[in-house]
């Protein structure tokens, strides 16, 4: 397996470069991003409940309509996001704020509950404390949030990218100094 990865170090590099050529794109224009997002999550929707009725359809199973409900659903879902990106992005981002705000909830229910158990709750509380105003920004300012989401994608690529270039160039160096693989 190493050998194969030696021979195509280059590989590693491409997909490192194109994942910060994207970080870059996306830091500099997160708007044109969060809609080419929304637009794969469409795609992704679209193909999702197809293939679901497709199911369905193909095969004897005794949840059948249950497979349907679940393919029109997603149908649904994929063309709300060609039809109206922007309503898309911002309902992700509402759901997103709602379920920080829940969880950071009952983050903070819990490490109360296991305050005489455990030292060292103040850490959960604290984590409880930070999704529920992660939960309340993005809920009630869903295009910062969406904004948001993007520019962390944005630095995640970049980082990724960087990290395969490194990965790249070590594969290459170990490439130099193996033996040449007899046939």
């Amino acid at each position: 397996m190493l050998q194969t990865m030696t021979q195509n170090w280059w590989a590693w590099l491409i997909r490192g470069v194109l994942a910060i050529i994207f970080g870059v794109i996306a830091f500099f224009q997160p708007t044109a991003a969060a809609f080419a997002l929304v637009l794969v999550f469409g795609v992704y929707a679209i193909l999702d409940g197809l293939l679901n009725i497709w199911a369905s359809l193909s095969g004897a199973t005794e949840h059948r309509v249950w497979y349907v409900i679940w393919g029109i659903v997603s149908i649904i879902a994929g063309i709300i996001a060609f039809v109206n990106p922007i309503l898309t992005a911002l309902t992700l981002v509402t759901v997103i704020g709602i379920w920080a705000i829940i969880t950071g909830i009952i983050e903070i229910i819990a490490a109360i509950r296991l305050r005489d158990e455990i030292q060292g709750e103040f850490w959960l509380i604290l984590s409880g404390i930070l999704s529920v105003i992660f939960g309340v920004i993005i809920t009630a300012r869903p295009v910062i949030g969406a904004l948001t989401v993007v520019f962390l994608i944005a630095i995640y690529a970049v980082l990724f990218g960087i990290a395969l270039v490194a990965f790249s160039f070590r594969l290459k160096s170990l490439g130099e100094r193996m033996p040449p693989v007899r046939a």
